[in-house]
């Protein structure tokens, strides 16, 4: 691994470099971006900062500099051989009081890059009894306050299975812990608006313009029913489903195949940008 802070790489990437008092640390009052690194390049960085920067103006994080942030990834990737691996981008509001006000410094502003395996070309989920608010204050932001997630995929873990899937306050379809979820009937692929409360995935957005598919909000049930269901971040691409729940499907099923192709054939187009 090989991490750059504010405007520094660590020689140590394990040792200490965040102040306790870092208001990311003590109230998880950041934002952070997850990338995608493929034959050394950084995949859609250019997306990825762009919601980055929606992400800090929502949580109210000012003085976020993105040409920095272009630095350090610059600075991590740097003469190091990676064929698959992630970049970790965190941004917090730096150090502050104790207590939920912010003090008056610079933003931290953190760029981590390490090497990863390839994901499954199938997975399992279960659905968790915990509902997305869709109407939070932070609904739709990549915030570092992930505890929720925390749990919620470790009681899908304790199932069986890799992630776990939420509705939101109206019992429609919201999100994984880490996922957008697509899915299939009677041939349209279809998954929730941001309005649903979900985020707005890269990926996500990639897979509607590249593949196509219909927006729109009901019943989580009804995506349980589904023909075919399948995941999409930055770190799976595409990943069909094979079990929702106690509910076994084939996968990856024929339109999920599709759209594994046109994400290989089209990935290419947004490597170094």
């Amino acid at each position: 691994m090989r991490v750059w802070i504010n405007g520094a790489l660590l020689a140590d990437p394990s040792a200490p470099a965040v102040p306790v008092t870092d208001h990311g640390l003590t109230v998880g009052d950041a934002v952070f971006e997850a990338v995608k690194v493929v034959g050394g390049q950084p995949f859609a960085l250019g997306l990825h900062l762009e919601r980055l920067g929606r992400s800090a103006t929502g949580l109210g994080l000012e003085g976020v500099d993105l040409d920095a942030v272009r630095r350090g990834v610059a600075a991590v990737l740097d003469g190091v051989p990676m064929p698959l691996g992630r970049l970790r981008i965190t941004v917090t509001a730096g150090p502050a009081p104790m207590g939920s006000g912010r003090g008056s410094g610079a933003p931290t502003v953190i760029v981590a890059a390490s090497a990863m395996d390839p994901a499954a070309e199938t997975t399992t989920v279960v659905t968790v009894p915990w509902p997305r608010n869709e109407r939070a204050a932070l609904a739709g932001l990549k915030t570092t306050s992930y505890a929720e997630n925390v749990v919620a995929l470790a009681a899908a873990q304790e199932k069986g299975a890799t992630e776990a899937v939420f509705a939101n306050l109206r019992g429609h379809l919201c999100e994984g812990t880490g996922t957008n979820v697509f899915y299939v009937v009677d041939g349209e692929v279809r998954t929730p608006t941001l309005a649903s409360g979900c985020l707005a995935g890269v990926t996500r957005r990639l897979v509607l313009d590249w593949f196509g598919g219909t927006e729109v909000d009901e019943p989580i049930e009804v995506a349980a029913a589904a023909d075919e269901i399948f995941l999409v971040s930055t770190t799976r691409d595409v990943q069909g489903v094979s079990r929702w729940d106690d509910r076994t499907l084939p996968a990856p099923g024929p339109v999920t195949r599709q759209a594994m192709t046109v994400w290989r054939e089209r990935e290419p187009e947004l490597l170094g940008r």
